[in-house]
């Protein structure tokens, strides 16, 4: 017998059947996996920690910060703003990001779980 797996059938069917009936939508799901994949990356994850010690920020602010090209900052940033964690405005001829109340949350838990890892 596998060692990951039950021998045995032992379905506790009042708590696994309501687990069940209210569980994560398949949707949602895929939403909040391709959030966390948006900040898998170490880029975008130093970019969006950025912006959320800032109010907004424009991109020559956060490749200065990142330490990365305005090309590459662009494109991560791009990718943020696709799952829904970051959103832009134009003001003239700069453009100027800001976390979105759904990335500022994700970012908070992402870097409170690091913060307790390193204690």
């Amino acid at each position: 017998m596998a060692p990951d797996r039950c021998e045995l059938l032992c379905l506790d069917l009042e708590v696994a059947e309501d687990l069940r009936v209210h569980r994560l939508t398949l949707p949602d799901a895929e939403r909040a996996a391709g959030q966390a994949r948006a900040l898998s990356d170490p880029t975008r994850l130093m970019l969006a920690a950025g912006l959320s010690k800032a109010k907004e920020l424009c991109v020559c602010d956060l490749a200065w910060i990142a330490e990365r090209s305005q090309n590459l900052v662009s494109h991560h940033l791009r990718a943020l703003r696709a799952e829904g964690l970051v959103r832009s405005r134009r003001d003239g001829k700069m453009v100027m990001y800001a976390l979105t109340e759904e990335g500022a949350a994700l970012v908070d838990a992402v870097l409170t779980s690091q913060d307790a890892a390193a204690r």
